[in-house]
């Protein structure tokens, strides 16, 4: 059957589910150029440098290398560095807080998907109820009808189900990619900002 023959058999069920898909599927690529965006540099390359030039007693150098930079953990250090001559609390709590921002920001829109991906089944589940419902009824109202017209209504009906399933299961897939994919970034900026801390006492000693 072609798209629009499945959505006249699954009713408004499937325009709901249609919709979850281009709405997930547009989250999912903007999600995914977003992280490819800002993962292209390594935290060890990038701590590298700003060792570098922390060592050499250049705090503005490493400030330009972290603006220059696009990454959660660039941000972290940026933060960290542009208080340097605060207090050790301040430059901690200052980074524990960008690590909270970046982390809102990386985490943006994926529980839409997340919630897609555990509701889509569900959706589909109940289009194929109503589906089977409306077959028996269908059949009641015209007091005849064999197995093939029931097998036909039932056959109709579970296209919501396979229709839910097409949506959730890479919805989930994506959902469980999204959330590894933030542990890695999370773990990079606390990193990031550990190191920072010891290369600013180092320095001030």
């Amino acid at each position: 059957m072609s798209l629009w023959q499945l959505v006249r058999v699954g009713g408004f069920t499937m325009v709901i589910l249609l919709s979850f898909s281009i709405l997930s599927l547009a989250i999912i690529i903007e999600r995914l150029l977003y992280y490819r965006r800002r993962s292209r540099i390594r935290r060890k390359d990038f701590m590298s440098s700003i060792a570098s030039e922390l060592n050499k007693r250049n705090i503005p150098e490493a400030i330009k290398i972290c603006k220059k930079t696009d990454t959660p953990f660039s941000s972290v250090v940026h933060t960290g560095l542009n208080l340097y001559s605060h207090d050790e609390v301040v430059i901690s709590n200052a980074m524990e807080r960008e690590v909270t921002i970046e982390t809102t920001r990386l985490e943006h829109l994926t529980s839409i998907v997340g919630t897609i991906g555990s509701t889509a089944v569900y959706i589909g589940l109940f289009g194929t109820v109503l589906g089977i419902i409306r077959a028996f009824h269908d059949i009641s109202r015209s007091g005849s009808g064999g197995v093939d017209i029931v097998i036909n209504g039932i056959s109709e009906a579970l296209v919501c189900t396979a229709a839910g399933l097409c949506v959730a299961v890479p919805a989930v897939i994506a959902y469980n990619y999204f959330v590894k994919k933030v542990d890695t970034f999370i773990t990079d900026m606390e990193l990031c900002a550990s190191e920072v801390m010891d290369l600013l006492n180092i320095r001030q000693k």
